[in-house]
């Protein structure tokens, strides 16, 4: 915004001296006027018949014209005394003004004094502002640079040096996290070789990652995103992290991988190979994604409070979602349960989709919620599938599933009856259907259930 500029003030006229003859005018005009007064008050005192009469008004008229002329003279001195004022008082106007000029111009020439020797100052602080900050980033070059010569070293011990010096490179210097984090994943995505050396640098370059992602501790390293595609982990533990947009997809955790405690934002995806997976307690709003895993052992998501889960088409040895809530649909399709796989008490919000899963083992979804439709069509039941106590308040889908152990749905409770058109049940076990549950008899080995 543009400030208001105050006008220049008008030019004043140029002062003219009075000429000589302006005033012997004046002169001649008074004596003039005084001249034909006493002329005419002469004439008028000669017309007095008495002798004594005319001599006196004769004096009054020499006396009146001597009176006039003096007045005139006086006007003409006060008019020029007024002049004298005026000319005094235009001269120290004219002074004064020409002191404010020259105070304002010395002003304007400070100021421009100053600014040029402010605008010189912030310069010369821009360029050792510019100087020391090439001089840093030379010296972050040449440590990063020869962090990354020792991480690469064939000396182990070398390469764990290396490890941490770029772990206090990223601590000391914020800018350079996200370089310094993918680094750290690259060298984890690299061919681990069999040597215990290299397994003890690996874990240590797991444990910098992690532990920079702890909200809560000293050293957190916000906004930090892992990408882990196809790296080799051993005991991954990423327990209370705050994870963001982190990748496993084809890599290979063995030992113990957990999440217990973590908070996930973005998207989780864990398609990869795990042994034992240990993710109780996790939350945040993140998308987990465990299509086309693969879990040799143990797999656990107790209590965990979830976005959406995506387990399509994966594998599971065994596993656990006692108490779990997920706030966002969640799909099973084509997953395998080698083993028992729990569900106890877990709320589903969202919508459950398990279309043509499979569970060798048993299925228990004892008091589980399902706030939504809850879809089981062509899922295989190997063994036993407990929904007692469980509360179906959406649309209860069991179409041409398979139960080869008992089912029973003894205390559920469904808003709407379920469809099981043509679902199948062994006949050699005992099985509690829900109500309005048409069942009928197929052969000796199996019982069909339809629709009414």
């Amino acid at each position: 915004m543009l400030g208001a500029v105050s006008a220049p003030p008008p030019p004043e006229k140029p002062l003219r001296v009075m000429p000589w003859w302006l005033a012997l005018l004046g002169l001649l005009v008074a004596v003039l006027l005084g001249w034909l007064v006493l002329d005419r008050l002469l004439a008028e005192a000669d017309r007095a018949a008495q002798p004594d009469t005319r001599a006196t008004l004769r004096v009054d008229a020499i006396r009146t014209g001597l009176t006039v002329v003096a007045g005139t003279g006086g006007g003409l001195a006060l008019l020029l005394a007024a002049r004298r004022q005026w000319i005094n008082e235009r001269g120290q106007r004219h002074q004064e003004a020409v002191a404010a000029r020259d105070q304002a111009h010395r002003d304007r020439v400070q100021e421009h004094a100053e600014a040029v020797a402010d605008a010189g100052q912030r310069h010369q602080e821009r360029q050792a502002a510019a100087a020391e900050h090439d001089a840093a980033e030379r010296r972050l070059t040449d440590l990063y640079v020869r962090a990354i010569e020792l991480v690469g070293s064939d000396n182990p011990a070398v390469r764990l040096g290396g490890l941490h010096a770029l772990e206090r490179l990223g601590q000391d210097n914020p800018g350079q996290r996200p370089t310094i984090v993918a680094v750290l994943c690259a060298y984890l995505r690299m061919p681990a070789p069999d040597d215990p050396r290299e397994t003890e640098v690996r874990r240590t370059a797991q444990r910098m990652l992690t532990r920079h992602l702890q909200e809560d501790r000293e050293g957190w390293w916000p906004g930090i995103a892992l990408d882990l595609t196809g790296a080799r982990l051993d005991d991954f533990d990423a327990a209370g992290c705050t994870l963001v947009d982190l990748d496993l997809t084809g890599a290979v955790c063995t030992g113990t991988t957990s999440f217990a405690g973590a908070v996930a934002h973005g998207r989780l995806r864990l398609a990869a190979e795990f042994a034992d997976v240990v993710c109780d307690d996790l939350t945040g709003d993140a998308e987990v994604v465990l299509d086309d895993a693969r879990c040799t052992g143990r797999v656990s998501f107790d209590r965990a409070d979830l976005g959406a889960l995506s387990c399509r088409g994966a594998s599971f040895a065994e596993v656990s979602f006692r108490g779990a809530t997920l706030r966002q649909p969640s799909s099973f399709d084509r997953a395998r349960f080698a083993g028992s796989a729990t569900f106890r008490e877990a709320v589903f919000l969202g919508g459950l989709s398990m279309e043509h899963a499979t569970f060798a083992g048993y299925a228990g979804f004892r008091h589980a919620r399902f706030a939504d439709m809850a879809l089981f069509r062509w899922t295989g039941f190997g063994a036993e599938a407990w929904f007692e106590g469980a509360r179906f308040e959406g649309a209860a889908n069991f179409g041409r599933a398979v139960f080869h152990g008992g089912a029973s749905f003894e205390g559920a409770t469904l808003a709407r009856r379920p469809l099981v058109d043509q679902a199948r049940a062994s006949a050699s076990v005992t099985h509690v259907w829900p109500p309005d549950v048409t069942v009928g008899r197929r052969d000796d080995d199996w019982l069909v259930l339809t629709d009414p």
